[in-house]
C-alpha cells in the first residue's frame, strides 16, 4: 500500500516447478462480490491507490490524487521514495529465488498490480514459484483478479494484516502454499498504516509463528529519521481522512519488527542501500529516502 506516503499498501530463481495440474484453473477469488461498488468507497483516499498515483498509475480516484498532492507538496521527493521501495522488492524477491531457493511467498499488502508483480520476479528465477497476494482493499481485489486469470501459480485474497491468524488458515494461503517448507513473507510498505494501539509488532509475531524455520521476512517501513517533523507530520496529515493512518517510525522499533528473525546483509538500511543493481547510488539519491528495508530469516 506507500511513502513519506509514497509507503506502498494497507503498497526473483532456478527450482524445479511445483505447479500442479488442477491449479491451472482460472483463481479468480469466489468471496462476495469485491468489486461491488457498494463496496468500494471512492470517497476516501486509500493507501494502495495513493501509492498507485504516486507510481503513476491510473487506478486512483479524485480522493486519492488530492491527499497525493498534499504529500508532494510538503515533500516531492515522496515519488522518488515509492519506486525505491518499490525497486527493493524487485531485488528482495529476487535475493530470496535465487539464492535462497525460496518458491513460495506471501504477500500481504500487495496493493494495486504493478509490472514486474511478485510472481513475475519470481517465476524468471524459479519457474512454477507459487505466490499468494492479500489486500484489504476491493479494488486492489478486482485488479489483481482481473490480472492473474488464468495464472495457475498465483492467488488472491481480500484480507487485512490486522487478522493475521485468519490469512494464514484462509483456504486460499493454506491450501496453495505448502506450510511444511519455506515462504518468503512479504510486509513492503504496509505497517506503516498499523498504529501502536494495534499491535503491529504482535501482527508480525504472530504471522512468524505460523511460517516454518527457514521461512525469510522481506519488510519495508517509512521513517522519520530523514526529513524535519514538519514534513513528516505534513504527510501524515495527508491519510487523517484515509481508510488508514499512515505511522512513520524511527529505525529502533522498526528493527524490532525483526524479532525472531535474522538479518540478511547488509541489515536493515535505507531501501536503495539493500544489495543495490545498476549505477552506484551517489549521496544525494538516498539523502532522502525515508524508508528503511531488510530481509531477514527465520531459525
Amino acid at each position: 500500500m506507500s511513502a513519506l506516503a509514497a509507503f506502498p499498501p494497507p503498497a526473483a530463481r532456478s527450482t524445479v516447478s511445483t505447479t500442479r495440474p488442477d491449479d491451472r484453473k482460472d483463481p479468480v477469488d469466489p468471496e462476495p462480490a469485491p468489486n461491488d461498488p457498494a463496496l468500494i468507497d471512492t470517497s476516501r483516499p486509500h493507501p494502495a491507490r495513493m501509492y498507485d498515483a504516486y507510481l503513476g498509475g491510473k487506478d486512483n480516484y479524485a480522493a486519492d490524487r488530492a491527499a497525493v498532492a498534499q504529500v508532494l507538496e510538503a515533500a516531492p521527493e515522496v515519488e522518488a521514495i515509492a519506486r525505491a521501495n518499490r525497486a527493493f522488492l524487485r531485488r528482495a524477491v529476487r535475493f530470496l529465488a535465487t539464492e535462497k531457493g525460496i518458491t513460495q511467498f506471501l504477500d500481504i499488502g500487495t496493493g494495486i498490480p504493478t509490472a514486474p508483480n511478485v510472481h513475475q520476479v519470481a517465476a524468471e528465477a524459479a519457474p512454477g514459484a507459487r505466490v499468494v497476494y492479500a489486500d484489504n482493499d476491493p479494488i486492489v481485489h478486482a485488479h489483481a483478479n482481473a490480472l492473474l486469470t488464468g495464472t495457475g501459480t498465483t492467488r488472491i485474497v481480500l484480507a487485512d494484516l490486522r487478522g493475521p491468524q485468519a490469512i494464514l488458515a484462509h483456504p486460499k494461503v493454506c491450501g496453495f502454499l505448502d506450510f511444511t517448507r519455506p515462504v518468503a513473507l512479504l510486509l513492503i510498505a504496509i505497517l506503516h498504516f498499523i498504529p501502536d494501539a494495534e499491535d503491529p509488532a504482535g501482527i508480525v509475531a504472530a504471522l512468524r509463528d505460523g511460517i516454518p524455520a527457514g521461512s525469510y521476512l522481506a519488510l519495508s517501513h517509512g521513517t522519520t529519521d530523514f526529513h524535519p517533523a514538519a514534513v513528516t507530520g505534513t504527510a501524515a496529515a495527508a491519510y487523517d481522512q484515509a481508510t488508514a493512518p499512515l505511522v512513520l517510525r524511527p529505525r529502533a522499533p522498526i528493527e524490532a519488527f525483526f524479532d525472531g528473525f535474522t538479518l540478511e546483509e547488509p541489515g536493515l538500511v535505507q531501501a536503495p542501500l539493500w544489495r543495490p543493481d545498476g549505477r552506484p547510488l551517489r549521496p544525494k539519491d538516498i539523502v532522502k529516502v525515508g524508508i528503511y528495508a531488510g530481509v531477514a530469516a527465520k531459525a
